[in-house]
């Protein structure tokens, strides 16, 4: 039993030190997180996407896929499809009603976004 009980600590002290000798040999990571490429949208594109199943949105410069959340969203599906495949800014700003969207809304936004929309006009 005593064997076994230095081996298993040899065999741990000898893992721990790899590892670290292991990490000297990384690159070092700057410290910053990786961000990957973000996905460029032109207008066209978002154009292409303008039906109530498969519907992209170009809000504040951010394009949106809003396909799934349709169903889900409070207003009636016609307030909402004749700004699939366009930019939806000034709609998302008033609620073409003149009142803004709630912090939460801004919060599930985040959830489908796809990219970011160039070339706007």
């Amino acid at each position: 039993m005593k064997r076994l009980y230095i081996s298993a600590t040899a065999v741990f002290w000898l893992a721990v030190a790899a590892f670290w000798a292991g990490s000297l040999w990384l690159p070092e990571s700057g410290g910053g997180e990786v961000v990957a490429a973000e996905r460029r949208i032109r207008a066209d594109e978002l154009a292409r996407h303008a039906g109530p199943k498969d519907c992209w949105m170009a809000i504040r410069g951010s394009v949106y896929d809003l396909s799934t959340y349709l169903p889900q969203h409070p207003s009636p599906p016609d307030v909402v499809l004749p700004w699939c495949g366009k930019d939806a800014s000034q709609a998302y700003a008033t609620k073409t009603k003149g009142r803004s969207h709630s912090p939460y809304a801004d919060e599930l936004l985040a959830r489908y976004r796809i990219g970011v929309l160039i070339g706007a006009q």
